[in-house]
């Protein structure tokens, strides 16, 4: 069940991103000649929509559109013989449905587990006997100075408190909406697995609305393609093991929907735990959605990001890359990502994927 649980969510965003293609090149008054329900070959020709088949195939995985003409510059009316800017419109409409159905995923994550406020420093356990327990302070409380330094991180209370261990520190402190002042001596030589106060420390989360969502929303899709450009100067100055950066196929990524969906299994079912169901799921979902839309838009035939590519000189230079060329090199990298995909499918089940 979850093998086909995982099979539909994820051919719901194959889908999602031909169903961009298609609605752009009709907009274009593209005809297209077949819309079909997962991979060939054919099951069934479920009915004809204004000149397009609409078909159900035997690989329930995603889908694909057949425009006319797409790689044939002499069919008139065809995707190959429309101007470079249809051709680059048709492109990228798959990606952007993906992108924008991202944002709309992380929207409703944000809506569901609020936005941690990082400036602010709340007190989350107080450990047995610690400085911090001697001194009065208690769970939810929110630190907001100390000896005079005010706290707007977690690392400047961690900072200010190893400046001075074994000295006396004033703490102003809020609780239930009043402010409090304490002081304590953070410990030299804590007990293991403790700090220096006794403390752990984190950030209160506030709940947001549709309207402060939506921007981080986009600031975390951005954010995912921005950490993708930097990828490979990440790689090469070691920042990163090869490892932490490896591609991932299908069976990589059910290993990690298999993983979050286990998550959330075990967050249901721990009675303190107040999680939204399936919340892990679906920010993974929004993350493998943006994955697929910003790889189809890697400059590389026969990726979305490549036609766009070989339509650029038509454009700029007002000449047009020999289709010849085009179709050769579109089908030798297919057999290339053919190679690639069953390489990284092979490592998928030697080395499976972790969710940290």
């Amino acid at each position: 069940m979850l093998i086909l649980e995982f099979v539909i969510a994820f051919g719901l965003l194959v889908f999602l991103h031909e169903l961009g293609h298609f609605l752009v090149t009709r907009l274009f008054g593209i005809e297209v000649e077949e819309f079909g329900f997962g991979y060939p070959p054919r099951l069934a020709k479920l009915f004809t929509w204004k000149g397009t088949e609409i078909t159900l195939n035997w690989i329930p995985f995603g889908g694909f559109v057949r425009p006319k003409g797409e790689n044939d510059p002499d069919i008139p009316d065809g995707l190959g013989a429309a101007n470079p800017w249809k051709r680059i419109g048709v492109a990228l409409a798959g990606p952007m449905m993906n992108l924008l159905l991202g944002v709309i995923i992380f929207t409703v994550v944000f809506m569901k587990l609020g936005m941690s406020q990082t400036s602010v420093v709340k007190i989350i356990e107080v450990a047995q006997n610690s400085p911090a327990e001697t001194a009065g302070i208690m769970p939810e409380d929110i630190i907001l100075s100390v000896n005079g330094t005010t706290i707007d991180s977690m690392t400047a209370l961690s900072d200010v408190v190893k400046a001075n261990l074994g000295e006396k520190i004033k703490i102003d402190y809020q609780r239930d909406g009043q402010q409090f002042e304490t002081s304590a001596v953070p410990r030299v030589n804590p007990p293991e697995g403790e700090g220096s106060l006794g403390i752990v420390m984190g950030n209160p989360v506030v709940s947001m609305n549709i309207t402060q969502a939506v921007p981080y929303a986009f600031q975390a899709v951005y954010e995912q393609g921005r950490q993708l450009v930097l990828l490979p100067g990440r790689l090469i100055q070691g920042q990163i093991q090869p490892e932490e950066a490896r591609f991932v196929g299908p069976v990589g990524i059910y290993s990690m929907y298999e993983q979050a969906r286990e998550a959330d299994v075990e967050a249901s079912s721990t009675p303190q735990t107040e999680q939204t169901p399936a919340i892990n799921t679906l920010a993974l979902m929004g993350i493998i959605t943006v994955a697929l839309g910003l790889t189809n838009l890697l400059p590389i035939l026969p990726l979305d990001g490549g036609r766009v590519l070989f339509a650029l000189p038509e454009i700029i230079l007002k000449k047009r890359v020999p289709v010849q060329f085009e179709n050769f090199l579109n089908a030798v990298s297919f057999f290339i990502l053919i190679f690639l995909m069953i390489y990284i499918t092979t490592q998928d089940i030697i080395n499976p994927i972790v969710i940290p």
